[in-house]
């Protein structure tokens, strides 16, 4: 773990990476098998839109070794963009050696030089290990609760 993180913004070459990464934590964390295909397009429509937002990466020399996804909400109670960091996945044997950090930090960096007031995420209820990092990073549980339900086979 010789070499310093480098964090930077992704570029279209680093879809493939990024939907192999997702592939890995839809496995890693619901036991879900992604299509690829599908997958890749999802990666590739943030780059075709980036109004909707962007990934950065996290590189270790030649390596890239995380990945993370920032979406864009228009808040109509602040009339301000905010901020969620979705997607999140830092490669198995790097974890605990700072990856999420420096990628957090970059983005809250961002946020900070273009006025985002907020950043938001949210977690799996039972992963206390990521709360306790998101908790050190200054973020606090909200007082909202996720609802999800389907509306299309699309």
């Amino acid at each position: 773990m010789s070499e310093p993180l480098r964090i930077r913004r992704a570029g279209r070459d680093d879809a493939r990476w990024i939907r192999d990464c997702q592939l890995a934590m839809a496995h890693e964390t619901e036991a879900l098998a992604l299509e690829p295909e599908v997958a890749l397009r999802g990666v590739e429509h943030v780059f075709d839109e980036p109004r909707l937002g962007f990934y950065v990466a996290a590189e270790r020399g030649a390596e890239r070794v995380g990945c993370a996804l920032v979406l864009s909400e228009w808040s109509d109670w602040r009339a301000r963009e905010v901020w969620w960091i979705h997607s999140v996945y830092v490669l198995p044997p790097v974890r605990g050696h700072g990856v999420f950090r420096a990628l957090y930090q970059h983005v809250e960096d961002e946020a900070r030089a273009h006025g985002v007031p907020y950043l938001r995420l949210y977690v799996e209820r039972g992963n206390q290990r990521a709360q306790r990092v998101y908790e050190q990073l200054g973020m606090s549980d909200r007082h909202y609760a996720m609802y999800e339900k389907p509306v299309s086979a699309g």
